[in-house]
């Protein structure tokens, strides 16, 4: 049997390159992209900061109002302050695009990620040298012709192929071969593993749990007993097992905005226009997208209180209307301004608009790969 070669391609703090190239004169500087910082009483988080900015301790998914102090700290001490970029979903989608057209170029079976990520199976290459030439060769042309870096990472399975491009970032290359796939994960934090995020860390860490190397110490059956049929996956992960194959997608399923609110509020007529002007916004980016219609409206609230809750109708037959997703999104949306989803009248943080179902016209069926993206 051949072995299997697959590649993961991460790009670079994507939304902060693309701002970056776009806009030279914050060359070198730290960049943050997200939600307006309003110095310092901003709500929302950072979608991506760059590696300048990293070094202050600003992160994706980092409240704005933390990443502005952060930043505020760093300028009293003599160094450059974060500039704070509001995102352009538009032109990272189409950027993406370009770059799923540029691997497409060197390999045929590519899967999508994530608007900055894809799996790439290499396995008929034949071998890690080759595989690992067009890796360079795709690294190459994205820098040539998007002017941005991505850091591959190569291995025999997705989930070596993505611990990988995580190495030795920016701009990297990382090969894993089966046989060193086991202790190149032992030394690893485990929460380098997949699936292990803060919570199940946590619990690790009361246990003295913290690299990969001390959760192989445990049998299967021990694992299962603590995280019930997770611990199963978890104990073929610590290994370096996955048999999970690059699936070919390339079709969005859903295309939506989020918005978090400077301040929580039950304001009718505020919350109104922003569920009509999001449901205008969805469809500019379905159309640009390439789709020309939509069956199912989808309406996410949260609450101050951080309880979220999304209502959805699917409508008889597909449809382009900007009126239809505004009437449908704000039917969906009346009943939280009132006691049938919100009988306590909680003050509300965010509402989302997406819209799912996506169809083409038959003439649409090539070009450019668009991808999701939720913004939040």
């Amino acid at each position: 049997m051949a072995q299997r070669i697959i590649a993961h391609l991460d790009m670079d703090a994507f939304f902060a390159a693309v701002e970056e190239r776009e806009r030279p004169q914050f060359t070198g500087l730290p960049i943050a992209v997200g939600a307006d910082p309003m110095d310092g009483t901003g709500r929302g988080v950072v979608s991506t900061a760059n590696y300048p900015a990293r070094v202050y301790g600003i992160h994706s998914a980092l409240p704005i109002s933390q990443a502005w102090r952060r930043s505020e700290w760093a300028r009293r001490q003599g160094k450059p302050a974060v500039v704070f970029l509001r995102p352009n979903f538009a032109q990272y989608t189409e950027t993406s695009g370009r770059i799923r057209a540029i691997v497409e170029q060197h390999a045929s079976t590519i899967e999508q990620a994530g608007i900055d990520e894809l799996y790439v199976d290499l396995s008929a290459t034949g071998s890690y040298e080759r595989a690992r030439e067009i890796a360079l060769a795709i690294k190459r042309d994205i820098a040539a012709e998007e002017r941005l870096t991505a850091s591959i990472g190569l291995g025999p399975n997705k989930l070596i192929a993505k611990i990988a491009s995580d190495a030795h970032k920016p701009d990297g290359l990382t090969v894993v071969e089966a046989q060193d796939a086991e202790a190149f994960l032992a030394p690893l934090a485990v929460r380098k593993i997949p699936g292990i995020g803060p919570k199940t860390e946590a619990v690790l860490r009361q246990q003295h749990i913290t690299l990969v190397q001390d959760l192989k110490r445990f049998s299967e059956a021990d694992l299962v007993e603590r995280f019930g049929k997770w611990g199963r996956a978890l104990y073929d992960r610590v290994r370096g097992r996955d048999e999970d194959p690059v699936q070919e997608t390339d079709e969005v399923k859903s295309i939506g905005e989020q918005e978090t609110f400077a301040r929580d509020t039950l304001d009718s007529q505020t919350l109104m226009e922003h569920i009509k002007c999001m449901g205008r916004d969805v469809l500019s980016r379905l159309a640009g997208a390439g789709y020309s219609s939509f069956r199912t409206v989808v309406v996410t609230v949260r609450f101050a209180d951080f309880e979220t809750k999304s209502r959805s109708h699917t409508l008889p037959r597909p449809t382009d209307s900007v009126k239809d997703v505004e009437v449908e999104a704000m039917k969906l949306f009346l009943p939280f301004l009132d006691r049938r989803e919100n009988p306590r009248r909680k003050l509300i943080r965010l509402i989302g608009v997406r819209v799912e179902k996506l169809g083409r016209e038959e003439s649409e069926n090539s070009g450019a790969h668009p991808i999701v993206v939720k913004v939040n």
